[in-house]
């Protein structure tokens, strides 16, 4: 087993040494970066890129690994937990890099008449506006060990340290003559990754892969003070996610295994992190395990300029208002980070034809049935079997809706005819849903309406059974919308 980064990697009885990747994972991992800094950089600095507005006062969302003492006082996670199937060859070996970003504390300093320096709040020149700002450094944790190596009882641990220290950087005017100082303080921080398998039953050799990363800092709160985040900060590890690489065999989907799978990926336990498959879409040998609700395969969107490291990355919006800044306020992002600077060059510099990319694109297209129970060729104007619109007929016919009623229309759900006024309980999936659904999760709710979209998708508008404000929803028409396999029956309604 290696283990590489900056600072120490070492597991028992094995003496540190730089990583080697093999050449193929290597070149997966290179790939999966690309999302996978957009995950380490999410929210680092928020639109409009400054120190000073609201939203950058608090720092630090996402994969926030804090010291366990910290941790016990402030309800913050001081480690993270994955746990994911795979199905590794003969011989393979396992490839995991730990990511996250160091935080560093930059304070801002003028020069005095005297040669010395003193703290300023900020040191104003001509194109930017210096600020005391938290800056983050990439980090990185390199192992590679067999996977025969992970089926001991206590698996393999690689503990890591980064020290700490102390750097400037001189401040110049137009001229180059000195006019202050940054100064730069990181703390020293220290984690380690722990990892295990164990083989499962079943009908396949799958093994069930444990990970988890930890923050194993011996930093305290100073006595006598309130327990302080701006304190736990600088000794935390920030964005910290992990990619997991098989150098042959593959990893199981946790959202879409098998069905022979599904029970086994039901018993993983992932806290604070969810592994989804990485790498080019149909493969299946590497994982990215992330503080933020990824689906399989996720991808950068091709027309992306660059990263605006904000919440859901709106490029179009987000480059247009960032363009909109007024001057002093393009200098101030300009002081407040290198990463915000480079943002607002970019929202300056973008060529029209960037910006028109920028409006929306179709990623694919998906075959189209008729709704309700039209025959495919049968003249009816919906497409035939193959999704493909006939010429002579259009591709929807809004007289067709004379067929439907919301009101009265049924549809089948584990073998019984549901429709307004049946009584369900919400089932919601992991897919195709949002935080909001799974919180009602296991709630009983009435039908409302049947409806059908002209894609032939059928919808079950719902009122939540207990909701106070279900009369105003239903003069309101304002329902919540489930789909037919997310919702069950109630035992026992007519």
């Amino acid at each position: 087993m290696t283990a590489a980064g900056t600072g120490t990697a070492t597991a028992p009885g094995t003496p540190a040494a730089p990583a080697v990747f093999p050449p193929p994972t290597e070149a997966r991992f290179a790939l999966a970066r690309q999302v996978a800094d957009a995950v380490l950089f999410e929210g680092y600095v928020l639109y409009p890129y400054r120190a000073s507005a609201a939203k950058n006062r608090l720092r630090w969302q996402f994969g926030v690994l804090v010291p366990p003492a910290w941790g016990a006082v402030a309800a913050e996670h001081h480690f993270q937990r994955t746990e994911c199937l795979m199905e590794p060859r003969a011989g393979a070996a396992l490839a995991v890099e730990v990511r996250f970003l160091h935080p560093r504390r930059r304070t801002v300093q003028q020069a005095r008449p005297d040669g010395g320096f003193e703290t300023v709040p900020e040191l104003r020149l001509p194109d930017r506006v210096l600020v005391p700002w938290d800056e983050g450094t990439e980090e990185r944790v390199e192992v590679v060990v067999p996977v025969a190596g992970l089926l001991a009882d206590d698996g393999v641990t690689v503990a890591f340290d980064r020290p700490a220290g102390e750097d400037t950087e001189p401040v110049h005017d137009a001229a180059g003559r000195p006019v202050g100082r940054l100064v730069r303080r990181r703390a020293a921080i220290s984690g380690a990754v722990r990892l295990s398998a164990r083989e499962l039953e079943g009908p396949y050799r799958t093994l069930r892969l444990t990970a988890v990363v930890e923050n194993t800092s011996t930093w305290t709160p100073p006595d006598g003070r309130d327990p302080d985040r701006e304190a736990a900060l600088p000794r935390s590890l920030v964005g910290a996610h992990l990619l997991m690489g098989l150098t042959s065999g593959s990893f199981l989907s946790m959202t879409d295994p098998p069905e022979w799978a599904r029970d086994a990926v039901a018993a993983c336990r992932n806290q604070h992190t969810w592994p989804v498959l990485a790498g080019e879409p149909g493969s299946a040998d590497l994982v990215l395990s992330s503080p933020i609700i990824l689906e399989d395969h996720p991808a950068i969107a091709p027309e992306s300029p660059g990263a605006l490291y904000d919440s859901t990355e709106i490029d179009e919006i987000l480059a247009l208002r960032t363009a909109a800044l007024t001057d002093e306020e393009k200098r101030e992002a300009r002081g407040t980070d290198d990463r915000a600077a480079a943002v607002i060059d970019l929202a300056d510099s973008l060529p029209a034809d960037v910006l028109e990319r920028l409006h929306g694109a179709v990623r694919s297209l998906r075959e189209v049935t008729g709704p309700g129970t039209a025959t495919p060729g049968s003249g009816d104007g919906f497409p035939d079997e193959y999704g493909v619109p006939r010429p002579d007929t259009p591709w929807w016919d809004p007289a067709s809706d004379a067929g439907f009623d919301p009101a009265t229309d049924t549809v089948v759900v584990a073998g019984r005819a549901l429709g307004a006024g049946s009584r369900v309980v919400l089932r919601p999936g992991l897919r195709r849903t949002d935080a909001q659904d799974l919180f009602l999760r296991g709630r009983t709710a009435r039908v409302e309406a049947v409806l059908h979209d002209v894609d032939g998708t059928v919808h079950l508008a719902v009122t939540v059974e207990g909701d106070p404000g279900a009369d105003i929803r239903r003069e309101q028409g304002r329902f919540l919308y489930f789909q037919p396999d997310e919702v069950t029956p109630l035992e026992g309604d007519a």
